[in-house]
């Protein structure tokens, strides 16, 4: 028994966008693309562009990166394989990078709730000495 349960495949983490914290990676997550807006990072050759997307529960900023940008049309529904949430300026990211995935899907049935951005709230790093 406990050598099937080795082999078994290990269930995605689906979360929404109200759960994210932190550096949290590894996760599932269905959004809405709102906008978006190419940047250019300097000294840097690559495509990103900055997208606001969202589920029912709140938005964050994606970045996307090279062939990911061509997925970031306004009102498509996205699901990120394998996300994570990076920190920039002591705000939440959203990523996904070479070992994750974007899949363009049907349109899902939720409305986002933009009143409710996770990338406009600061983080400050606190170290904790015992």
């Amino acid at each position: 028994m406990a050598e099937s349960s080795k082999t078994e495949l290990k269930k995605p983490l689906i979360k929404k966008i109200s759960e994210l914290r932190p550096l949290d990676s590894g996760f599932t997550l269905t959004v809405k693309v709102v906008d978006t807006k190419m940047v250019a990072p300097k000294g840097r050759q690559a495509r990103t562009a900055e997208s606001l997307v969202g589920d029912e529960t709140g938005i964050i900023v994606f970045v996307a990166r090279n062939d990911q940008v061509d997925a970031m049309k306004e009102g498509s529904t996205l699901i990120l394989r394998n996300a994570k949430v990076e920190m920039f300026r002591g705000s939440m990211r959203l990523t996904v990078d070479r070992w994750g995935r974007i899949e363009v899907t049907e349109p899902a049935d939720f409305t986002v709730k933009e009143d409710s951005n996770l990338s406009l709230i600061e983080f400050e790093m606190v170290n904790v000495v015992e």
